[in-house]
């Protein structure tokens, strides 16, 4: 059976009934969930660094090995190299050995330097490793305690949301389609959520804009679905909040 526009307009009224309920339920909870995310994702981000670090930390050291080993085997060629300037026959090998030693004395410098270097890298990345570690103990507790807050804030009003939320489904299935897309447009488009106001003092309570009284007539006639001019929201008239039965 087709429903009249009285009836239509009926049945939005109600579902942004029960939707401002939610909404109001949330609103204790005010700024805890988006807290609660944000430090959330500086924990994860914190511990994605510290393992950065902590792996460069790692390459670092191994650098060092690698460059002792280096350093360890140079030492060795150049003990080879300086026995072996004993049994030279002539200037020519004398001279080649000698350019060996150099060779070898250059490697182990450069090792040398290279040590140093990560050396002091390492002392960096590990403030900076260190200071990652506090600030992600500073976090995790900060998160701890929001989340706490939240848990229990949800733990309080979790069932009495849910009542609400099954009775929002329930009053879905009394309106069509059309009228339910433009209802939660307008909902995620209001700050307040506010897609179906009523007329308060003559204007409209959603933006507060006054409404000329021919539109107010047309409004209490509930003979067609009137918008505000204004901000677009669905327009009911006062006595329908008055008729509206508590969800």
């Amino acid at each position: 059976m087709e429903q009249t526009v009285e009836q239509k307009l009926k049945a939005l009224y109600d579902l942004q009934t029960i939707h401002t309920k939610v909404d109001k339920i949330r609103q204790v909870r005010g700024e805890l969930p988006m807290e609660v995310s944000d430090l959330e994702d500086d924990v994860a981000g914190l511990e994605t660094r510290i393992e950065k670090i902590k792996s460069e930390l790692d390459d670092l050291e191994d650098s060092i090995v690698t460059r002792k080993n280096l350093i360890r085997d140079a030492q060795a060629n150049t003990k080879k190299y300086e026995a072996q300037l004993n049994d030279v026959k002539n200037n020519r090998e004398y001279d080649a050995i000698s350019k060996e030693i150099e060779i070898q004395g250059l490697d182990i410098q450069v090792s040398e330097k290279k040590i140093k270097e990560y050396g002091f890298e390492i002392a960096t990345k590990t403030q900076i490793y260190e200071k990652a570690v506090a600030d992600l103990e500073e976090r995790q507790k900060d998160l701890d305690i929001k989340k706490a807050e939240l848990d229990t804030i949800t733990a309080e009003t979790q069932k009495e949301e849910q009542d609400l939320l099954a009775l929002a489904d329930k009053a879905k299935e009394n309106i069509e389609e059309r009228l339910l897309i433009a209802y939660t447009r307008l909902r995620q488009n209001a700050k307040n959520g506010l897609a179906v106001v009523t007329i308060q003092r003559d204007s409209c309570s959603g933006c507060f804009n006054q409404i000329p009284p021919q539109r107010q007539s047309d409004i209490r006639q509930r003979k067609k679905i009137i918008v505000c001019e204004h901000c677009g929201r669905i327009l009911v008239d006062e006595q329908m909040a008055l008729e509206a039965e508590p969800a």
